[in-house]
């Protein structure tokens, strides 16, 4: 097969399952240091507030990785660019595992952020190589692959502490990532994009799509409305659950992950609806849903059903919706789909870091109550800056 070009149908189902586990496996690697934070401040001496930055480290590297990285997908030849972040982004979890001082452990935080941002060269590269009519569903697997990613790093990471240590876990996550890199170099075709623009340009080139494409303009606004939503959910609940009302322990609150997964799972056939031409009804239901979702949610701290129930509509909304903004804005220019993912997917991680913080500003000053009030603030916002007009799709 060329180097330059891979055919529509070079993505059969397998390889497709093969992506979503691996989009799923790379992102994971960003949040595995979350529910270590308590292992990792005793075993460097460290409080609360500086061993925090391990997570705040992670963020802006990803945040650094989607602008400086991400555009290469669109003239770098994808398989290489995508197996090297692997390569890469192990040596970061093994520099991790390793670190005998909290400055090793950031330093290899930073690379393995910087380099999970391969999960974005991954979507546009699969929604490349998808034929048409299958686009859609394509890019929903993989999509639930990247959010199951997310969901289960927590409970991944709590398992193998337990198992071992902190430092078992970015060991194991580390041979996990190169196997996975071997797999996608002997899996995945050849394919190399025809943009030849020097890599200033290239960059520059992402904030003048945000200039000049309307559509990425809303549904960019629309996934940061979403993934705000998201981040004021799933910050402050470990407080909800660790708190009087249920009083859970640790390892028990990881296992919550679990029931988000389902979530994401069901989502995934957001993308087939999409592929009819029925994304506008996937794009009002699910948000619809998510403001639906919050007022369940209001009576978490009284009923656990409740809760469950939440968290499942919450992401099959997120979900769904996220798919069809990804199926819609991959249709706007198949020779810049990596610069377009870096415009959407910053947009995205923006408004994931600015729900996060107000999701503990919401608890710190009127508990669940106010967290669900800031949900149903955002849910309501992003119903009306939905695109109204056909053509906005």
């Amino acid at each position: 097969m060329s180097a330059d070009s891979a055919p529509a149908h070079a993505l059969g189902q397998s390889r497709v399952f093969l992506l979503a586990a691996a989009t799923g496996l790379i992102v994971a690697s960003n949040y595995y240091a979350q529910p270590l934070l308590q292992l990792l401040g005793e075993a460097f001496a460290l409080g609360a507030g500086k061993v925090g930055w391990v997570v705040t480290v992670a963020q802006l590297s990803y945040a650094a990785g989607l602008l400086l990285i991400v555009p290469l997908g669109d003239r770098l030849e994808r398989r290489r660019l995508i197996v090297a972040l692997f390569v890469l982004a192990a040596a970061g979890l093994l520099i991790s595992a390793s670190a005998g001082h909290f400055a090793q452990l950031l330093a290899g935080t930073a690379l393995s952020g910087l380099c999970a941002v391969a999960a974005q060269v991954i979507i546009p590269h699969a929604a490349t190589l998808a034929a048409p009519e299958r686009r859609g569903r394509v890019v929903g697997t993989i999509m639930a692959g990247l959010l199951l990613g997310i969901l289960l790093a927590r409970t991944a990471s709590g398992v193998l502490g337990g198992i071992g240590s902190w430092h078992t876990v970015y060991w194991v996550a580390a041979v996990a990532l190169l196997l996975m890199a071997v797999a996608l170099a002997r899996a995945l075709p050849a394919y190399r994009p025809h943009a030849t623009l020097p890599y200033p340009r290239l960059i520059a080139s992402v904030l003048a799509l945000l200039r000049d494409e309307p559509v990425l303009r809303r549904r960019s606004l629309l996934g940061a409305l979403l993934f705000a939503g998201f981040s004021v959910f799933w910050t402050p609940l470990a407080f909800l659950l660790s708190g009087p009302a249920y009083g859970y322990s640790i390892a028990t609150i990881g296992l919550f992950g679990l029931v988000g997964a389902a979530g994401a799972l069901a989502a995934s056939r957001a993308g087939r609806l999409s592929d009819r031409g029925l994304g506008r009804r996937v794009t009002g239901g699910g948000l619809l849903l998510l403001l639906l979702s919050w007022l369940v949610l209001l009576l978490a701290p009284v009923s656990l059903a409740a809760l469950v129930v939440g968290v499942l509509a919450l992401d099959v909304a997120v979900q769904a919706v996220h798919i069809d903004n990804q199926s819609t804005i991959y249709r706007l220019d198949e020779g810049a789909r990596s610069r377009i993912t870096a415009a959407y997917m910053t947009c995205y991680f923006i408004g994931g870091a600015a729900g996060s913080a107000l999701g503990t500003l919401a608890w710190t000053r009127s508990g669940w109550t106010g967290v669900c009030g800031v949900g149903i603030a955002l849910a309501v916002v992003a119903l009306l800056a939905m695109p109204r007009a056909p053509a906005s799709r």
